[in-house]
């Protein structure tokens, strides 16, 4: 084939699939990107294939079967082409997706976030939080786990422990919500086991002028994050997971996590503060918070929520945030410096 037959057999995969794509993202946003992706890769494939048997009569040429492929192909350039032009960008609302109710049954009552637990064999805090609190719903801001894949034979003891956890709150009329950070992949398996779940940059409480991002995409210039982000979550990631044994997924996964924890370190150790003042501004006049980077910062209506290590906690609660259990005050410390009335 010719430069210009490859072209021509690229091109409408790649603008059928760029065209479905923020199609689909408006009306499904209970569909994570990659099983947008992955029903666009395979509707295109499978109608492409039909159509050109068809023209055929039921038989396929090497031309035929060539055309079809580049198809394929352009339909993934498509879709990559997407994804890379939104690297540098805030408008980032085709990234996310959520299910349930983000409705709490009754706003009035407090409200426990729980900020990059990071657990691993222990939920450490979350039983004292639950007895000091039990009326008290819940919304976790992602980073529960170390690391956390919702694939078969991924799931940790722990894991199994907390969402035995998340059914008997829910099963005693407390509302739970998840909204996953980058440490998260592919739960949207769980999602019905929350009143709520969704991932990206658009997390808010229905009635309630609180909004929230785990906090991972509020710097734009971090660019190689941000594409490990995508790739991480992608169609081919989640089917190369799927594929593998449980334990050989888990091993890859952890390993992945802690070399990219390791890179970019000039953007990982500085705390956006343009980035996220600009972010909150966005969501004003609500309160907007984020968990991601282990520090308290404040900055206009937007609240960066200290590190939930060794059961570190917050409350919302009649529109303020505190913290869970007091710190002691002090001359250098006397009132809480994260206490917020928007």
């Amino acid at each position: 084939m010719t430069r210009v037959e490859i072209l021509i057999s690229l091109l409408p995969g790649f603008f059928l699939a760029a065209g479905a794509e923020p199609l689909l993202a408006r009306g499904r946003r209970d569909l994570p990107p990659y099983r947008r992706h992955f029903w666009i890769f395979l509707t295109l494939a499978i109608s492409s294939l039909g159509a050109l048997l068809i023209l055929g009569r039921g038989y396929m040429s090497e031309a035929r079967w060539s055309s079809w492929l580049l198809m394929t192909l352009g339909s993934t350039a498509g879709l990559a082409v997407l994804t890379l032009g939104r690297l540098r960008s805030r408008n980032l609302q085709a990234w996310g997706w959520q299910r349930g109710s983000a409705k709490r049954p009754d706003p009035t009552k407090p409200l426990i976030l729980v900020a990059d637990s990071h657990w691993s064999d222990e939920l450490v805090g979350l039983q004292g939080a639950t007895r000091m609190h039990p009326d008290a719903d819940w919304l976790f801001l992602g980073d529960v786990f170390d690391v956390w894949v919702g694939l078969p034979g991924m799931t940790s003891d722990a894991q199994r422990s907390f969402l035995s956890w998340v059914r008997e709150r829910r099963r005693a009329g407390r509302w739970v919500g998840l909204w996953m950070g980058n440490r998260e992949f592919f739960l949207d398996g769980y999602a019905k086991i929350f009143d709520f779940m969704g991932e990206g940059v658009e997390g808010s409480l229905e009635g309630e002028n609180l909004t929230f991002e785990h906090g991972d995409l509020i710097n734009s210039r971090d660019w190689q994050y941000r594409l490990w982000n995508r790739i991480s979550r992608s169609g081919p990631m989640w089917l190369l997971f799927y594929v593998m044994p449980g334990k050989m997924a888990a091993f890859i996964a952890a390993k992945l996590e802690r070399q990219m924890h390791t890179t970019n370190r000039a953007y990982k150790l500085v705390f956006p503060r343009e980035a996220f003042r600009e972010a909150a501004k966005a969501h004003s006049p609500n309160v907007f918070i984020t968990g991601h980077f282990h520090t308290h910062e404040v900055e206009g209506n937007g609240i960066a929520l200290p590190w939930a290590f060794e059961g570190a906690f917050m409350l919302w609660h009649d529109d303020r945030i505190v913290p869970l259990v007091p710190i002691p005050q002090s001359d250098e410390n006397p009132t809480f410096p994260w206490e917020t009335h928007p």
